[in-house]
């Protein structure tokens, strides 16, 4: 699986995580729920994030809790969903936070968020895999382990990262990240539950670009 999904500097950075016996189990766990359950996303898009933004082009994380349950919505990517397919609340959110803050214009028709991956901003869901019509149902078997070591990795390898922590979820995993050679900015969750204590507002996207700015990287076109 590691040498599928992975390019040269991610299998690296991950390798020891990998040869953990407690990894290889894992794997054949949820190998073994894709075979007898509906799991979203497809098998082939767990890590889709990992693919499209290779650890040395990271500049943003932006971190979510798992995919979405519905059918066709999750391919790997938080908060993203394929072409043609109908844009979830949160990201309707997002879609109008940015419009507001640095005043383009969003296609509220097209949910894809890839072009964002491929400008380095890691589309990191905290739980990689969900079952079909049940939230949080991989939760705690595996997956923050490895994301976690992520997140953890991106900190110490990394220089002047934004990362964007929506929820209380979210902001439960800034103790692995060191604020003092990064960038944390922290707000309400984008789910119309939420979204008006605080991310609608919150001016995080100029804020990020006016940091990369700041540090000599490309700034991010949303």
């Amino acid at each position: 699986m590691k040498e599928t999904y992975f390019e040269s500097k991610w299998k690296k950075v991950l390798d020891v995580f990998f040869s953990r016996t407690t990894w290889i189990y894992f794997i054949d766990f949820i190998q073994k729920e894709y075979k007898t359950k509906e799991i979203f996303p497809e098998y082939g898009n767990i890590f889709h994030a990992f693919f499209l933004t290779p650890f040395s082009d990271i500049k943003v994380v932006i971190l979510g809790q798992d995919p979405y349950y519905g059918p066709d919505q999750a391919h790997g990517l938080a908060f993203s969903v394929p072409e043609n397919i109908p844009l979830p609340p949160s990201l309707k959110n997002i879609y109008k936070e940015i419009e507001a803050d640095i005043k383009i214009k969003k296609d509220f028709t097209h949910g894809n968020l890839e072009p964002w991956a491929k400008q380095g901003v890691l589309l990191l869901n905290s739980i990689l895999s969900v079952e079909s019509g049940k939230p949080s149902s991989h939760r705690n078997i595996g997956w923050e382990d490895f994301t976690d070591h992520v997140i953890q990795k991106i900190s110490d390898e990394h220089e002047n990262i934004v990362f964007m922590l929506w929820g209380n979820y979210a902001q439960s995993k800034k103790k692995l990240i060191d604020e003092k050679r990064h960038l944390v900015l922290e707000t309400s969750h984008p789910s119309p539950l939420s979204a008006y204590k605080g991310f609608l507002g919150c001016k995080h996207f100029s804020q990020c670009n006016d940091y990369l700015k700041k540090n000599k990287k490309k700034e991010v076109f949303w």
